[in-house]
């Protein structure tokens, strides 16, 4: 090959080399821009349904109850789905989300889809919506309050440590870890749990239009099915994202908006490009082209699997 086809074959691989970036910044570029338009870091610039998840042990979260304020605030926010998986959490974390949930209720339909469990605060967070939804083997109920502290004054006794103390008054730090409880420190400790108790069964009784007598009843620690709960009359409905849409439908929400989930802002940012991208080839209608389905035979399973992952399969001879 001599010097000057050398010379056309090096230039052509650096116009090459330079469209290929150009429609590769182009991509991303749209990929962004849908990604900011179909809901990005929690909000979204076209008529949906807007999708919180709860997961975990509830307390006093703030970025969540901001993100609340934002949907109930979004006029493209067309209703409120909040999907709950939590045993539970802190009575004043309950309290709180609770009246975020209602706030937004009073703007727009709201309902509550128990995932797998929603328990105690789970479930109270739950009573916020205007309908609720559960399967038919989800976990609910434990409707109560519960106080917890440790005992270890055996163990400090065997390891010969002792801990005097001078107090103001005697309900001073009570209870105490170093010492049983007083019989007045008792009541004192029964008497908060019973008034927290009171406030979270008047609340059930509200919300489910039951008789206080009846939330009482249920209201002994127990803990439900899906399908006994709809019986008891804690749940509405059993059923998954048929029935939700279609309980939207109901209060004029169409049903061929899309949902799109309300992430925490800091999640979202910094997983933006991959977010990104999903979306944009989601609308393009590349996903089924570049999805898992079409990757397989190649591997593609691993390449999309969230997060890192230890995956244990059978080898290939």
């Amino acid at each position: 090959m001599d010097q000057l086809a050398i010379l056309d074959r090096r230039r052509l691989r650096r116009k090459l080399s330079f469209w290929r970036v150009l429609a590769l910044l182009v991509i991303i570029g749209l990929g962004f821009a849908l990604y900011r338009l179909g809901g990005g870091e929690g909000g979204s610039a076209v008529q949906h349904v807007a999708h919180v998840k709860i997961s975990g042990m509830i307390q006093d979260d703030t970025e969540l109850l901001e993100r609340l304020k934002e949907i109930g605030d979004s006029p493209n926010a067309k209703a409120l789905v909040v999907s709950i998986s939590s045993p539970g959490g802190t009575t004043y974390g309950g309290e709180r989300i609770f009246k975020a949930i209602r706030a937004v209720a009073e703007k727009k339909p709201v309902v509550s889809d128990i995932r797998t469990l929603a328990a105690s605060a789970g479930y109270m967070i739950a009573t916020a919506g205007d309908t609720i939804v559960a399967g038919e083997s989800s976990i609910t109920g434990s409707i109560g309050v519960i106080f917890q502290y440790p005992q270890i004054e055996e163990l400090m006794d065997k390891v010969g440590i002792s801990l005097e103390e001078i107090k103001s008054s005697p309900l001073k730090a009570e209870p105490s870890p170093f010492h049983p409880p007083s019989e007045e420190a008792q009541q004192m400790i029964r008497s908060m749990i019973m008034d927290s108790y009171d406030w979270f069964v008047d609340l059930v009784a509200e919300r489910r239009n039951l008789p206080r007598n009846e939330a009482l009843r249920l209201a002994d620690g127990s803990i439900f099915t899906g399908r006994q709960a709809l019986e008891a009359r804690l749940v509405d409905t059993l059923g998954g994202e048929t029935e939700i849409r279609a309980y939207l439908a109901d209060k004029g929400v169409s049903q061929n908006l899309p949902m799109v989930e309300w992430k925490d802002s800091e999640d979202a940012s910094s997983l933006w490009f991959a977010s990104a991208m999903a979306q944009f080839f989601r609308l393009t209608g590349l996903a089924d082209v570049l999805g898992p389905a079409a990757l397989r035979p190649f591997g593609g399973e691993k390449l999309f699997l969230d997060g890192l992952v230890s995956v244990w399969q059978v080898g290939h001879e």
